[in-house]
């Protein structure tokens, strides 16, 4: 039977070392009965708690998988909204801080990309012409927006796959949220960089003609991850002239440029992956976020190699810091007395469209 539920407020001003043994304690409590997942971009204060650690989709796939009741998704709001949509009618998705949004998905919301669609629809036929595709760090009801218009979801490493899948179905692309995403993928796709235009959603028509919207391949939607943006190319120039042995590797939300002169382009995944395969005593300059560097460098290090961060300013997703031992401390234990806070739930039918689009990327 539940208890009253404890309050965050009495666990606000509580020592990382306290929560650490409060968390150890709560999770040998509940057993397999509640699983942790730690995003690659967590604080390691929260990240070491994790059952399971990757990007947002395996996290997801492996929570679904598992027999636990409970999803502690050590993330952000799209993550946990794809747990959901993803696990069991019987398992729980929760989020420990319901603050820890992001900022490239709230770009794109429903309301401007229907409005997109529609100003679409006086150029041309959108239903027969374009293929909605939507980055997995979007919201569940685009999701379901490209699941209702016989669209797709993708991920950062099976882009290209995806938007091959969506030219084989029809010749253009609506891509939102994420343009740097699209373009840098586009382009190693043999799309010329005039044949992907960028939608405006402050403006009438995406601010473009009608002559533009005809001759594009691609339409990118206006959005960007500002973690990624503080990368620019001429970081990679000033740091190889220190150590011009350096191997470039980038994410691809960050800018075109950047992307051009990375001697690898792949997703958080692959940058780990990457890095931990390649020559002892190898020296990597990284543009992603800080947490996943630092922590690369130091798995790393006793190989010989050097990790470096690219920017000279710190660049961590401020979103995903929200969530920290505290708030874990507080999930955990209210499970432990029989209370559920901060349950992600997406609503039915928005979810059965959500998860038509993303079925289509894991058929894929």
């Amino acid at each position: 039977m539940a208890s009253a539920t404890l309050a965050i407020q009495n666990y606000a001003l509580l020592e990382d070392e306290e929560c650490d043994a409060r968390i150890v304690a709560a999770k040998e409590k509940l057993g397999d009965r509640c699983i942790i997942l730690g995003h690659h971009y967590q604080r390691d204060e929260v990240f070491k708690h994790a059952d399971y650690s990757g990007d947002s989709l395996k996290l997801s796939r492996d929570a679904a998988q598992s027999n636990a009741e409970y999803i502690v998704f050590c993330g952000v709001h799209f993550m946990a909204e794809v747990a959901d949509i993803l696990s069991r009618p019987e398992q729980i998705a929760i989020l420990p801080d319901m603050a820890a949004g992001c900022s490239m998905a709230d770009m794109a919301n429903l309301g401007k990309v229907q409005k997109c669609w529609e100003e679409l629809a006086q150029v041309l036929d959108p239903e027969t012409e374009v293929t909605p595709v939507t980055y997995i760090n979007s919201a569940a009801d685009l999701k379901a927006f490209c699941g209702k218009h016989d669209g797709i979801v993708c991920t950062s490493s099976n882009a290209q796959r995806i938007l091959e899948w969506s030219f084989a179905k029809r010749e253009k692309v609506l891509f939102f949220p994420d343009q740097h995403l699209g373009r840098n993928t586009g382009f190693r796709m043999g799309i010329p960089l005039e044949e992907m235009v960028t939608w405006d959603f402050n403006k009438p028509m995406g601010g473009l003609t009608e002559q533009q919207i005809l001759d594009a391949k691609i339409i990118l939607w206006k959005g960007f991850c500002s973690v990624h943006q503080v990368f620019q190319p001429e970081q990679i120039d000033d740091f190889l002239e220190r150590y011009p042995e350096t191997k470039v590797i980038s994410h691809p939300e960050a800018n075109f440029e950047v992307c051009q002169k990375a001697d690898y382009v792949g997703s958080t995944e692959n940058i780990l992956k990457t890095v931990k395969e390649a020559e002892p005593g190898t020296r990597w300059l990284v543009a992603t976020e800080l947490n996943l560097v630092n922590r690369l460098h130091e798995q790393c290090k006793d190989q010989g190699k050097n990790v470096h961060f690219m920017s000279p300013t710190v660049s961590m997703c401020s979103t995903m810091f929200r969530t920290d031992p505290q708030h874990l401390a507080w999930i955990l234990e209210n499970l432990v007395e029989g209370n559920v806070v901060n349950q992600i739930s997406v609503e039915p039918e928005q979810a059965k469209l959500a998860k038509l689009a993303l079925e289509n990327m894991l058929s894929v």
